[in-house]
């Protein structure tokens, strides 16, 4: 952990202790309490998480702890047991047996998701199998893939080396193929294949026990120019809110395009009132979006026994294929604390204070190098130099349009 970062004065920058990012400036909690717990925690359930990562998630869960009127703690992921208020896992949590044993019994005692098994928080529940007697795990749901068939990029999720080999072939006579391990985090470990040999390539570099515990997803790969829209819904007590919103890249350290922060705009209600609103508007391509998307998060309550998720997002890709046929889906889920998390509570922020408020939009930024002047109101959740990545900033800001 770093033993300092640079946080930003009415002099510029000066040095301020990590932990203390996300602490201010808080709202007032509401007239009305959002939940019945006293307290909130972190929960830092990942194992692999980054420190700019934890840091930031850790600053989003006090903001908030304030916004619900509870007071915070930190809690740890080793041998946790019983209550621990309202929860904020880092984490999906993988199993219904451990959200009971963090006291975790619905929506409404977490920010975050729970599934029945650890696959479903993965990749690989976006596509069906290559053929029905594949190997895949235990309660595997059919019944999803092809509910969701419509909704996703052609693709399969395979668990075998074998139909990884088949399924890519077929995929392959329509264009490109995306190769995704089921558990990669923002594109890390995917490669695109052309050809019957780069795929041959692609599944050696493969780890075999990893491919048959966790799987591996063959997709279409769109071409050109692409947009990448996230959709997501969030539910605080009695406030539901849905929004929409496209993400942005920027470079890292090393010259690649890494993922730069998403822009969102929030609305009270769920999926089917942000569809109304992309009709209204006139805007197909957004309502073809958020349509997708209902279908999805649909189709995961219903087929996954046990599901729940108070804090759902979704990346959907528009784009076209190697013939030039225009195509959209969803890539993937995330029942998580996440990426745009920062700019998700900012917003909810706003319409808590103004009850008349029906909508908000707000940012999160994550800025790699050495850190720039801030937008004037923009929350701080990290600025330091992180083991992994090199210097980084992330924040989050509420716009006043």
């Amino acid at each position: 952990m770093n033993e300092a970062v640079l946080v930003p004065s009415a002099n510029g920058w000066h040095r301020h202790p990590p932990l203390g990012l996300g602490e201010a400036p808080f709202a007032a909690p509401p007239p009305e309490r959002l939940t019945a717990h006293e307290r909130l925690t972190f929960y830092p359930c990942r194992a692999d998480a980054r420190e700019h990562e934890i840091a930031t998630q850790r600053g989003v869960a006090r903001r908030l702890a304030a916004l619900m009127g509870c007071d915070f703690a930190d809690g740890t992921a080793e041998g946790a047991t019983g209550s621990l208020g309202y929860v904020v896992p880092n984490e999906t949590l993988m199993s219904l047996d451990a959200a009971r044993r963090l006291g975790i019994r619905g929506e409404d005692d977490l920010f975050g998701g729970v599934v029945p098994a650890p696959f479903v928080a993965t990749k690989v529940i976006t596509h069906g199998l290559w053929r029905p007697d594949a190997a895949a795990p235990a309660g595997w749901s059919p019944d999803f893939g092809e509910r969701v068939r419509g909704s996703v990029l052609p693709g399969w999720s395979v668990f075998s080396l074998e139909d990884a080999r088949a399924a890519g072939l077929a995929l392959l006579q329509d264009g490109e193929v995306r190769v995704k391990p089921a558990r990669g985090i923002g594109g890390s470990g995917q490669s695109v294949v052309r050809d019957a040999r780069a795929l041959e390539a692609a599944l050696e570099a493969l780890d075999a026990a990893e491919l048959q515990r966790h799987g591996l997803v063959l997709e279409r790969n769109l071409a050109g120019e692409l947009q990448t829209y996230s959709i997501g819904l969030v539910r605080l007590g009695a406030l539901q809110a849905c929004y929409f919103g496209t993400q942005f890249n920027t470079r890292n350290r090393h010259g690649q395009e890494v993922y730069g922060g998403s822009t969102l705009t929030v609305v009270r209600g769920g999926f089917e009132r942000l569809e109304q609103l992309a009709r209204e508007a006139g805007d197909p391509h957004a309502e073809q979006a958020v349509a997708l998307t209902r279908v999805y998060h649909e189709a995961a309550r219903e087929c996954f026994a046990g599901f729940m998720a108070s804090r759902a997002n979704y990346d959907v890709v528009r784009g076209q294929d190697a013939a030039g046929r225009a195509c959209a889906g969803v890539l993937e889920q995330s029942w998580r604390i996440g990426g745009a998390s920062g700019a998700e509570v900012a917003a909810l922020q706003a319409l808590l204070e103004d009850p008349a408020r029906t909508s908000a939009r707000a940012s999160t930024v994550e800025a790699h190098g050495e850190p720039a002047e801030l937008p004037s109101r923009a929350v701080l959740y990290y600025c330091g130099v992180d083991e992994h990545v090199g210097p980084i900033t992330k924040y989050a800001l509420l716009h006043e349009d």
